[in-house]
């Protein structure tokens, strides 16, 4: 039985099976259970009313034999009547444990003989089945004749042979009934359970699909029945987080390319010099250590954005730590190209500023604001710092054209730039990235429009 189960379930050379094997295996056992209890209810049923048909034609019998019998007188007499024919077919009548009549082929030791008699000392009305040979049955059963002076028994005997081949007939029937009952039923409860997860299926393919390429389609609730509706929301949510996830690993690379471009610069830039001629121990001392600070650089953006993304998965959270204000902006205005003629102004109150950022955050908010002020001003960039309310306020100005009217919207949206043809190789991300870095840690970026001429972007952090 197991083997079989084992077969009519759908399995792949990778997987225990299948939900479409799996159901129509639950369905093939419940209906196996409930075709085995109406069969065996149905045989009990059938045998005992082949049984009480069998017990109602012997009583109908000994009732006809028991007219033949007078018991007016002092001894029972058996009369000669039209009904002598019946004493032939297995019939005896007693007068208490006496015998008057038997069949003919009856002997006085005879097993039905002696069943006849055991039903006879009952006095009443009985039956009894007697087991013979050859897994042959007889049903034997006595009547009591009384309204006279004295009493007798009839016994009648019965062949249950073709009863018994009457139930044999109908367990076989209904075995094969149920057999066939199955094998219709496994059939179309394999083909019902697959065209009802069909749906299934192809909202399955269409979440692999979407989730691939980060597609916004989505399943939706509407024209879908409760199971597939919930199934859909949950398909939609995953589908959401994937995308979430996609976008911000796009984000994340981007981001890193920006960044590191800067110290690359810098590194091929010393190494084209250093190569252009013979260079002193003094020249070449210091091309290194102009190429170990821009890889030192490197790390810490890498480390920066890195545990910035890591952080960002989690929950949301602050920036530990502090920075001191001042030396950190000047170390950045020594780091920036100045060789176009650009003047890079630092200016800081006489007491110490603490923001409460690490160092390598602020560096990272505060380099793209320096960055993007450096390509676009004519003559001058002032990085200033001021205590507020609770807070440390940065203004990072220039003196160039600012930001037209029309680009103010997308300003802080990553990839998006003014002009993207006037020459420089900015990718339009670090805007958008001091602005993420600064909201994480509880700060705020943000353009102040009202500032003329030049452009103006100020910045808010937490005091440390």
């Amino acid at each position: 039985m197991n083997r079989v189960l084992r077969r009519l379930t759908p399995r792949t050379p990778h997987t225990p099976g299948t939900l479409r094997g799996r159901l129509s295996l639950v369905a093939l056992t419940a209906a196996a259970l409930l075709m085995t209890v109406l069969t065996v209810v149905f045989n009990i049923v059938m045998e005992r009313h082949l049984r009480q048909q069998a017990d109602d034609e012997l009583l109908g019998r000994a009732a006809a034999i028991a007219t033949t019998v007078d018991t007016t007188g002092p001894h029972v007499r058996v009369l000669a009547t039209g009904h002598d024919g019946l004493l032939d077919t297995n019939t005896w009548i007693y007068t208490g444990n006496h015998l008057l009549e038997k069949p003919a082929s009856a002997t006085p030791h005879n097993p039905l003989t002696a069943a006849a008699g055991r039903l006879a000392a009952h006095e009443g009305r009985t039956c009894s089945t007697l087991r013979g040979e050859r897994h042959r049955s007889v049903r034997l059963c006595s009547d009591l004749v009384t309204g006279g002076r004295t009493t007798a028994t009839v016994v009648t005997a019965l062949d249950l042979s073709p009863y018994q081949s009457s139930a044999d007939s109908m367990l076989v029937g209904s075995l094969v009934l149920d057999a066939v009952t199955l094998a219709c039923t496994c059939a179309l409860t394999h083909l019902v359970i697959g065209r009802a997860l069909r749906p299934v299926r192809t909202m399955t393919d269409q979440a692999t699909r979407w989730s691939a390429v980060g597609s916004a389609q989505r399943f939706g609730t509407a024209g879908h029945p409760a199971e597939l509706a919930r199934l859909g929301t949950s398909l939609d949510a995953l589908l959401d987080r994937i995308r979430a996830v996609l976008r911000h690993e796009q984000q994340l690379t981007a981001e890193l390319s920006h960044e590191l471009r800067t110290p690359l610069t810098r590194i091929v830039a010393e190494l084209d010099w250093w190569r252009a001629r013979p260079r002193s121990a003094a020249e070449t001392h210091a091309t290194h250590a102009v190429i170990a600070e821009a890889a030192r650089s490197m790390r810490t953006i890498c480390d920066t954005l890195l545990d910035e993304a890591r952080d960002s998965t989690r929950a949301p959270a602050t920036a530990p730590g502090t920075a001191d204000v001042g030396p950190l902006l000047r170390r950045l205005a020594e780091l920036q190209d100045a060789a176009r003629g650009v003047k890079i102004r630092v200016e800081t109150p006489d007491a110490e500023l603490t923001a409460g950022v690490t160092d390598t955050v602020l560096e990272r908010i505060v380099s793209p604001l320096l960055a993007n002020a450096l390509r676009h001003a004519d003559a001058t960039v002032t990085v200033r710092a001021r205590p507020a309310p609770g807070a440390i306020r940065f203004d990072v100005e220039d003196d160039g054209p600012g930001v037209p009217d029309t680009f103010t919207a997308d300003l802080f949206q990553p990839g998006r730039r003014a002009d993207p043809d006037d020459g420089h190789d900015g990718a339009g991300l670090g805007l958008s990235l001091a602005r993420r870095l600064a909201r994480q840690a509880g700060g705020e970026v943000v353009h102040d429009a009202g500032h003329t001429p030049g452009a103006r972007f100020t910045v808010t952090l937490p005091i440390g």
